[in-house]
This record gives C-alpha cells, structure tokens and sequence, in this order.
C-alpha cells in the first residue's frame, strides 16, 4: 500500500544516508574503486532478489552509485522500499 506523506516522513527520518526525490528514495555511496562498487552491487542483488524487490542502479564515474528504489506496481513509495533500503544500509559498504 502507498505510504501518505506523514509515513514517508517518518520512515525517511529512520532511514540513514537516503532522500527522496520525487516518488523515490535514493542513496549515493562512493567507494575506492570500481571493483569495490561492484562487489557492493552485487550484494545489493542478493537482498533485492531475497525480497523481490529491486532497486534502480546506476554506477558512475568508476567509484560512484546511485540506489534508487520505488514500488512502481504502485507509482510510489511503500513500506517496502524503506525495508530494502534498512537491508541495504546492513550491508559493509
């Protein structure tokens, strides 16, 4: 079920190093190197697969990357974008 603003406030303000933009949160995370950003977005893939849920990646600039994540089934934000967004900030990054 789509989240109203007061429940996506809340969730964001519990959800370190994300933003919204829009219909979308979306967190920018800068590694050593390329190996090292794709190592992270590999494990990424596994907690989005574990949950079915799967985030936008963009990698750029060798070292950088963009999550962006949305339930689009439901053209915004859901308590299961902030849910993967908790998995991915358990990750080593």
């Amino acid at each position: 079920m789509k989240l109203n603003e007061e429940q996506i406030a809340r969730h964001l303000s519990e959800t370190t190093g994300w933003r919204r933009e829009d219909n979308q949160i979306i967190r920018d995370l800068k590694f050593a190197d390329f190996k090292a950003a794709m190592s992270f977005v590999n494990r990424v893939a596994d907690e989005a697969e574990a949950m079915d849920h799967h985030p936008d990646i963009l990698l750029h600039d060798w070292n950088q990357l963009r999550l962006s994540v949305t339930t689009h089934s439901e053209g915004g934000l859901t308590a299961k974008d902030f849910q993967l967004a908790e998995r991915i900030n358990s990750l080593d990054n």
